[in-house]
Order: structure tokens, then C-alpha cells, then sequence
């Protein structure tokens, strides 16, 4: 709890995984992968009730030897590759408000940002709380500017921003962010009301690149066992 209110965290994690085969509870450093969310999670002062929400048996076994709550088994039909992301958390919230339950906010902590900390947690609860804000999202700086991103067009190259002025050296272009998908954070009316993190209202977390790490494919994964594995040495 902060400032008097209650936060929920919700870690999704869905069984089916085509690129990497059980992504979400892969070996890394001796530790399946959603544990490093669920032990960065547990250190924070501020959440109150952290959950995974999960169809799979194994997933949930594991997320409950971490630490973490698996109060209920999520529908098959919310566990599908075409299931919007938004799906499940409201599906929690569901869950817990037919039980008379309700949190004043909801975060969605994702399994395949392992290098996010609790100080990040903290630090976006403690900015969108006090700040009175509908939601906040994380963010990094861009590498690529769209203001030098090209498309084809019958054949040739065009520039993707019409009308766009150019930029001679990256320097000069407008430094951009791009969704990180480590944290997602929004009042719990907003998220039932809209279905959706985003609103005119919503404040950017900006973390950094390593932090910002997303597990999305095999390289992904060897990258963050060099890292970790730097790390204990």
C-alpha cells in the first residue's frame, strides 16, 4: 500500500509459447524465468497482493514455490497466441471484484522483462500515486528515430513520416521512447472503464537499456544469461 492505497500485481504468464517452447519458466542461472519478476516483485513495499495468472499446471506450481499467489487458473480461451494482453489482467480483476474485492490500482509485471527491479516498481507507483495520474507505462529511449525510417513503395525507398522535417545527424532529431513492456500500472476504474492502459492522462516510466531488456527470442535469452551470469561471479 501507498499513500492509503492498495495495489495489485498481476504476472501473466500463459503456457503456450511458439518462438521459445515454456519461455516463461525457462532455466536461466539456475532460476526459471518468471521468478526473477516474482522475486523483484516480493521486495516491494508497496504491492499488496502479487498473483500469476496462468492456464498452465507447471507455470503455477513454480510461481507458488517463488512466492507468488495463483488464487485461480485462467480460462483456455484467455491463453491463446490472438489473446489481446489486456485480456487476462481484466479477467483478474473480475475475479476478485465477484468476490467483493477491489484494488485501488493494478500493475502487470511481465515475465519476459526479468531485468526490471523493485526500485523501478516502486519508484512508478510512488510517480503515478502522486502525481494523481490515470496510468503509467514504462518506456526506453528509441535506438532507430522514425525520422530516419523508410518504407518500400512500388519497388523504392520513401520516407515513412511524411512531411516530416530532415535531420541531418542523429543528434539533431527529436529523442523518442518506445514501449519497454516491463511495467504497466492504472487505476483500477480507468483499466475496468476503458480496457486499456492508455489515456490522455498516462505518464511515462522511462528506464534504461539494460533494464529494459525483453525476452523474445533465443539471442534475447543468451544475452541475459551472459548477463546474469556476470553478475555472480
Amino acid at each position: 500500500m501507498y499513500n492509503g492505497e492498495n495495489i495489485l500485481a498481476i504476472i501473466p504468464a500463459r503456457g503456450g509459447s511458439k518462438g521459445i517452447p515454456h519461455k516463461n519458466i525457462v532455466e536461466i542461472c539456475g532460476q526459471p524465468l518468471i521468478a526473477y519478476s516474482i522475486n523483484e516483485a516480493k521486495k516491494s513495499s508497496y504491492i499488496d497482493k502479487l498473483i500469476i495468472s496462468t492456464e498452465d499446471e507447471e507455470i503455477a506450481k513454480i510461481g507458488e514455490k517463488f512466492g507468488a499467489e495463483v488464487p485461480f487458473m485462467r480460462p483456455q480461451a484467455l491463453a491463446q497466441d490472438s489473446t489481446p494482453g489486456i485480456d487476462p489482467i481484466l479477467h483478474a480483476m473480475d475475479w476478485f471484484r465477484q468476490r467483493g474485492i477491489v484494488y485501488n490500482y493494478v500493475m502487470c509485471l511481465q515475465c519476459t522483462s526479468p531485468l526490471r527491479t523493485v526500485n523501478q516498481i516502486d519508484e512508478a507507483i510512488k510517480q503515478l500515486i502522486d502525481q494523481g495520474a490515470d496510468s503509467i507505462v514504462s518506456v526506453c529511449e528509441s535506438k532507430v528515430s522514425p525520422f530516419w525510417m523508410k518504407r518500400i513503395n512500388e519497388g523504392v525507398l520513401a520516407d515513412f513520416l511524411t512531411n516530416a522535417p530532415f535531420y541531418a545527424r542523429r543528434q539533431e532529431a527529436p529523442t523518442v521512447y518506445q514501449l519497454n513492456g516491463a511495467l504497466y500500472l492504472a487505476r483500477e476504474e480507468i483499466l475496468r472503464t476503458n480496457k486499456n492502459w492508455y489515456t490522455k492522462q498516462t505518464l511515462p516510466y522511462i528506464m534504461d537499456e539494460i533494464s529494459s531488456l525483453d525476452i523474445d527470442s533465443q539471442t534475447d535469452l543468451q544475452f541475459f544469461e551472459f548477463l546474469e551470469g556476470r553478475k555472480r561471479k
